[in-house]
């Protein structure tokens, strides 16, 4: 693919700014480890909400979601409910505040906290440490493939006829540079470099959407999707018939499992809500909860959050998990600052 020579000016300035962030920040996240960990605690929640929202986005779950919504049309917007949607509900109305009492600086100190030095509790806190080692060589994995691939496909410089060779190639370039600016800056780094990230998401999104809104028409979509592709709501089968269209997309349906809709969105929904009920989990979500000034704080990042995905989500407001439980917003953003 041959790019245009601001596309490359753009992403040369991007990558020059993440390592430029680290660098110039590294000196503040050095002092402590507090400050590594933590941020010091002096970054402002809507900061810390900014990099939450921005950290849940990357280009394997973008292709996914493009994938969902070709196939499933707009009732794809559903399947994201894999995940707990309610986690950040709970996190808002009392988990972010208790959290944030604690005063401790990771998920494994809060657990020695929650359950003290037993043999229990440190047997506990093992766990913790290896589910934290596994969630990351996960995440790592997963990213590593998507912008892989992404920039293989899409950047000009093939080093290579293998196309396979070139996606693990430009993988390796892409975590290289990551892990400079987020070793050298801790917390820091990252929740600034986040705040970049999610403008340019913003931006991206919007421009994407202007360009789709004037390129395809509804009489041009209509051509090539079958019937109850732009239908929202569902019933307790997908009825969605690919035939004659995409004949590989009913196979697809039929591989994912996926055609008794009603039944799989009930399940998602209960193993959310329990899963989101069961408390909070030590990862980057904790991390930044953590990170607050207070715990009154932490309670408005959790629910900026809510609001920040919003913007350049691949979701639709009308079945946003945020919007269902709008109601609670006012109720909990009144508790959380009075």
């Amino acid at each position: 693919m041959q790019l245009h020579w601001l596309d490359l000016a753009i992403i040369l300035a991007y990558i020059a700014a993440t390592l430029l962030i680290g660098i110039w920040i590294s000196k503040r996240a050095s002092k402590d480890l507090r400050a590594y960990f933590l941020g010091s605690n002096t970054m402002p929640w809507y900061m810390l909400g900014l990099s939450n929202a921005s950290g849940m986005f990357d280009i394997s779950g973008t292709m996914w979601m493009v994938y969902l919504l070709f196939i499933y049309g707009l009732k794809s917007v559903w399947i994201p409910w894999l995940w707990p949607v309610f986690n950040q509900i709970f996190m808002m109305v009392f988990l972010s505040m208790w959290l944030r009492r604690t005063g401790v600086m990771t998920g494994a100190e809060w657990i020695t906290f929650r359950f003290g030095r037993g043999q229990g509790a440190r047997l506990s806190h093992l766990i913790v440490v290896v589910f934290a080692l596994l969630n990351v060589i996960g995440f790592l994995a997963y990213g590593f493939i998507g912008i892989g691939k992404f920039a293989a496909t899409f950047l000009p410089w093939q080093l290579s006829a293998d196309p396979t060779w070139n996606a693990n190639l430009y993988g390796i370039i892409i975590t290289l540079v990551t892990t400079i600016y987020v070793v050298k800056g801790g917390m820091f780094s990252v929740v600034f470099t986040e705040v970049m990230q999610y403008v340019l998401m913003t931006i991206a999104c919007i421009a994407v959407g202007i360009i789709a809104m004037n390129e395809v028409s509804p009489e041009m979509l209509n051509k090539v999707i079958p019937d109850g592709w732009t239908q929202l709501f569902f019933g307790a089968k997908l009825d969605l018939d690919w035939s004659g269209i995409l004949d590989a997309a009913n196979a697809q349906i039929a591989h994912d499992g996926w055609s008794m809709f009603g039944a799989f969105w009930m399940m998602m929904l209960f193993k959310g809500a329990l899963q989101s009920m069961a408390g909070p989990a030590p990862n980057y979500d904790m991390q930044r909860v953590l990170s607050t000034r207070t715990p009154t704080e932490a309670a408005k990042m959790s629910f900026f959050v809510n609001v920040v995905l919003l913007f350049p989500a691949t979701c639709w407001w009308p079945a946003s998990p945020c919007w269902r439980w709008s109601f609670l917003w006012a109720t909990c953003v009144k508790w959380a600052t009075r």
